[in-house]
C-alpha cells in the first residue's frame, strides 16, 4: 500500500513502484496519489488531487475532506492488510496511517522523511514508535535518526541522476522557443492554493521583466495536477506572451537562463540543472507566524538549508513582490559574474544531493521488508 498526498511524492511513489515490479512482477499496489501513480499501475482507491495543501490555515480549510481521506485509507489497511505500507512525505497524514498501521500489525517504511531538523525535533520520538525503517533523501539526516534509536537508511534524493530529455537546443525547438533568446521560467508549484497565491506576483514580474528585457521569453511549467482553467483564469489578462508546458519541469528548465520558483522540491530540480533562479514564498499570516515560531533554521529554500548559507534569494511573505522578484531575476541576466557564481554554488548542492538510483536503493529496501512475506 502506497500513500502520498502531493504531486511530488505521487511522482516519487510511482517511480519507486515502478523498480518494485521490475523486482516483483506479481506484486499488486494499492493507495492514495494522482495521476503518475495510476499511471504506474498502482490501483488508487483515493485521488489526492483534491487535498494537496500547505500551511496551517489552508489544512483547516479543507480539514474535512482530509479527514475523510485518512478515514478512508484505515479502512482500507483493515479490509486489505497490505504486507507493507510505504508512506511518501504528507508527514502529519501519513503520521496518523502508520499509527493505525501499527495498531493492525503492519510495516511500515516512511519515505522522505519529516524535517525535523528544521522544526520539532522532539515529534522524532513519537513517529518512532509507529515506524518500521525511515527511508531519508539527505545524507546528514542518518546520524539524526540514529541518535534516537530509529532504523534509517540513506537512499539519496530521488531527482539525483536525473536529466532532461534533451539538449537545450532540440528542447528549446521542441518548446517553440528562439534558442538565443533570454527564457525566463516560471514554477508556480503543484496546489491550487499555491498557484492562485503565488502566479499572481510571478505574472506581475513577468511585465516588469518583459519592459526591461524585450528579446526575452517566458514559459511555464504546469505540473499534471493543475487544472488547465485555472491556470487560463491566472493568464487571461496577460499582455506578455508565456507559453505553458505540462508535466516537463526537467525539460522546461533546461531551457531556461533563469528560473522564478515556488519553495519546494522543484527548486531542487532547478538546482540539479545548475540554473540560477530566485525563490519565493508566501501563505497566510497566521501560518506564517506559527512557522517562525517552530522551524529553527535561517532558510526555507532546500538549496540553501543544504548548502547552510544562503546562495540563492529568497522572497518571502511581504518582500515576494512584483519588483523584488523582476529586479532579482534582472540581475541574474544582466550580470554574469553573479550568475556563475550561483551556478558554482548549484553544483555544489547537486554533489550534496548523490548520483542518484535513489527509486531502486528505496526499491531493494522494501524487498528485504518484504522478505518474510516472500
Amino acid at each position: 500500500m502506497l500513500v502520498a498526498g502531493e504531486a511530488s511524492g505521487d511522482l516519487h511513489a510511482a517511480n519507486l513502484f515502478r523498480e518494485l515490479r521490475s523486482l516483483l512482477p506479481s506484486l499488486k499496489g494499492i493507495g492514495m496519489g494522482g495521476i503518475h501513480m495510476r499511471e504506474a499501475g498502482v490501483d488508487l482507491r483515493y485521488d489526492s488531487t483534491g487535498i494537496a495543501v500547505i500551511g496551517a490555515i489552508e489544512v483547516i480549510k479543507h480539514y474535512g475532506e482530509i479527514r475523510r481521506a485518512l478515514n478512508l485509507m484505515k479502512q482500507l489497511l483493515r479490509d486489505e492488510r497490505p504486507d507493507l505500507l510505504i508512506c511518501v512525505d504528507y508527514k502529519e497524514f501519513n503520521f496518523h496511517l502508520a499509527k493505525a498501521a501499527k495498531k493492525l500489525g503492519v510495516k511500515v517504511l516512511f519515505y522522505v522523511s519529516p524535517q525535523f531538523w528544521a522544526w520539532r525535533p522532539g515529534r522524532v520520538k513519537q513517529y518512532g514508535k509507529v515506524v518500521d525503517h525511515m527511508a531519508v533523501i539527505f545524507p546528514f539526516e542518518v546520524p539524526f535518526y540514529e541518535t534516537y534509536g530509529i532504523p534509517v537508511t540513506y537512499v539519496g534524493h530521488p531527482l539525483a541522476g536525473s536529466s532532461a530529455s534533451g539538449d537545450r537546443a532540440t528542447l528549446a525547438a521542441e518548446f517553440g522557443l528562439a534558442p538565443d533568446s533570454p527564457t525566463i521560467g516560471l514554477l508556480p508549484g503543484s496546489r491550487a492554493n499555491e498557484i492562485k497565491r503565488l502566479l499572481p506576483v510571478m505574472l506581475k514580474s513577468v511585465t516588469l521583466l518583459a519592459q526591461r528585457f524585450p528579446d526575452a521569453q517566458f514559459v511555464l511549467s504546469q505540473a499534471p495536477s493543475v487544472d488547465d482553467g485555472l491556470l487560463a483564469a491566472c493568464l487571461r489578462d496577460m499582455q506578455t506572451s508565456v507559453k505553458v508546458v505540462k508535466g516537463r519541469n526537467r525539460d522546461l528548465v533546461n531551457c531556461c537562463d533563469a528560473v522564478i520558483t515556488v519553495s519546494g522540491t522543484a527548486t531542487l530540480e532547478v538546482a540539479l540543472a545548475g540554473v540560477p533562479m530566485a525563490i519565493i514564498y508566501k501563505v497566510a499570516p497566521l501560518t506564517y507566524w506559527l512557522g517562525r515560531l517552530l522551524i529553527n533554521i535561517p532558510f526555507i529554500g532546500l538549496p540553501n538549508i543544504l548548502a547552510g548559507r544562503s546562495i540563492v534569494r529568497e522572497f518571502i511573505q511581504q518582500d515576494s513582490s512584483a519588483v523584488n522578484i523582476a529586479g532579482e531575476v534582472g540581475r541574474i541576466l544582466e550580470q554574469p559574474e553573479y550568475a556563475g557564481a550561483m551556478k558554482s554554488d548549484l553544483q555544489g548542492v547537486a554533489e550534496i544531493l548523490g548520483t542518484g538510483d535513489g527509486s531502486a536503493k528505496l526499491a531493494r529496501l522494501a524487498v528485504s521488508m518484504l522478505a518474510p512475506r516472500l
